[in-house]
């Protein structure tokens, strides 16, 4: 029999663009106990609008994906907006976490209490609802940070998730990395092999807030020269690992060790990691670690500013994403001319390159480094233009259906929920974003000014604009 039970709500006469494998495009969405019962032609979803059913005509309103921002500092981001460091630190490196410069704005005060950091993670809420972001990942929270000097990134900020994703309070889907080392600074194998055994995250709120695995910072930013290169940087360093030893092979060693006890004690792994040297001995340790058991772990690098073509390869073969931001390459390539040479660009944010040897590619903002907002991610992703007009890296252009794909499908795969969201599917969770445009159909640097007129959460209207 077919299925004509009513639905909960239904949106109707506009462009829904499924992001399914096919791309298919279809007029209807109908939503029905938090999922999607059916997408089509307007006259085949019609049938499951009943008495109670709510309709939201689209007037050729353009429906997507939740958004997926899969790497975000939610707490933080609650601190500090409508600040960003990228703003702040210009002229040092853009995604440092770093305490700014001397004469740099030093941001909010230090959250000192529950209270304090529930108010940013909700205010965070609020503000990502209004962008059309259902799902995010919040990459680095635990005791490595609890004595840290924002108190954005420590355990109780876990708790706190767990208790508001409970109370029904929070408005996208959380995944958290923990952490057992510094924000941007120095781990030892030590400290992560107790923290795997010792550390008790919360329990998962189904569908709402889970915590996925660890965050390893393996090095800093080549624009600091605190990235681990082959390349030289211009006073003749090479810059080195963040972990804890007396030399670079006893570092590598370190880091080694510390990806291999995350991995067998069953976490997904998230590294830090920037410099060319650092993304290829991330990427052989991740590669070795996966081949020995063949567990699908969904382990992935981090920002991966230099990228070699081998280094591309193996991630590519051994099934590990890689998650960057697209605004960091348009605002910071000056910055890596100058510490390594024009050379260095071969290698730089190859978002094209990674795509074409099939790396499962995952755009995010950063946040508050860059703007939460996914549109001027998008935008700087298929134009690779500035804020100056620069365009930049050119050749690693990405087109508009993939870069969304990349906020959409692959960060699902990122969660290990490809089958539950990130596309408009039958069965899926009812996660979607309707614009006021159609991404195809504006010009892509014109995308930021596209109004979100709905945010759809489980079937849940929680932002309507």
């Amino acid at each position: 029999m077919p299925d004509v039970s009513a639905a909960d709500l239904v949106l109707t006469g506009g462009r829904v663009h499924t992001v399914d494998a096919q791309d298919r495009i279809a007029e209807a969405v109908a939503v029905r106990a938090g999922r999607i019962a059916r997408v089509g032609a307007a006259e085949t979803v019609a049938p499951l609008i009943g008495p109670r059913t709510r309709v939201v005509h689209l007037h050729g309103r353009s429906v997507l994906p939740g958004i997926n921002d899969s790497h975000l500092h939610g707490v933080w981001l609650g601190s500090m907006w409508p600040a960003l460091l990228m703003d702040q630190l210009a002229g040092s490196g853009g995604h440092s976490h770093e305490p700014p410069p001397d004469g740099m704005p030093e941001g909010p005060p230090r959250l000192e209490t529950e209270a304090d950091r529930r108010r940013a993670i909700l205010r965070t809420a609020d503000l990502l609802a209004s962008f059309g972001i259902t799902s995010y990942t919040e990459p680095g929270l635990g005791p490595g940070e609890d004595a840290g000097a924002t108190g954005c990134f420590g355990s109780a900020a876990l708790h706190d998730y767990a208790e508001l994703a409970a109370e029904g309070r929070l408005k996208a889907r959380v995944t958290a990395l923990t952490l057992f080392g510094e924000l941007d600074g120095r781990s030892s194998a030590a400290e992560l092999l107790a923290g795997l055994r010792d550390f008790k995250p919360p329990a998962d709120v189904p569908g709402r807030f889970r915590v996925a695995g660890v965050k390893i910072f393996a090095d800093g930013i080549p624009p600091m020269r605190t990235a681990w290169t082959d390349r030289s940087y211009s006073d003749g360093t090479h810059g080195a690992l963040l972990v804890d030893g007396n030399s670079d092979a006893e570092r590598e060693a370190a880091l080694r060790t510390m990806i291999d006890a995350a991995h067998d004690a069953g976490h997904q792994i998230g590294v830090h990691a920037t410099g060319d040297r650092t993304t290829r001995v991330v990427a052989d340790a991740l590669a070795t670690a996966l081949a020995r058991d063949g567990r699908d772990a969904r382990h992935y690098l981090i920002h991966g500013d230099l990228l070699a073509p081998r280094t591309l390869t193996v991630l590519a073969a051994a099934r590990i994403g890689l998650n960057t931001q697209a605004g960091i390459p348009v605002a910071t390539e000056p910055m890596i001319v100058d510490a390594l040479g024009a050379d260095a660009l071969r290698d730089a944010w190859p978002t094209r390159d990674a795509l074409d040897a099939g790396v499962r590619l995952s755009l995010s903002s950063d946040a508050p480094v860059l703007t939460p907002d996914w549109r001027h991610g998008l935008a700087a992703a298929v134009t690779r233009r500035g804020l100056d007009g620069s365009v930049r890296g050119e050749a690693q252009r990405l087109a508009v259906a993939e870069a969304l794909r990349a906020y959409t499908v692959t960060p699902a795969w990122q969660d290990g929920m490809e089958d539950v969201k990130g596309s408009v599917e039958p069965g899926k969770v009812a996660d979607l974003c309707v614009l006021d445009g159609d991404v195809f159909a504006v010009e892509p640097r014109e995308l930021p000014s596209v109004p979100v007129r709905m945010t759809v959460l489980g079937g849940e209207v929680v932002y309507e604009g």
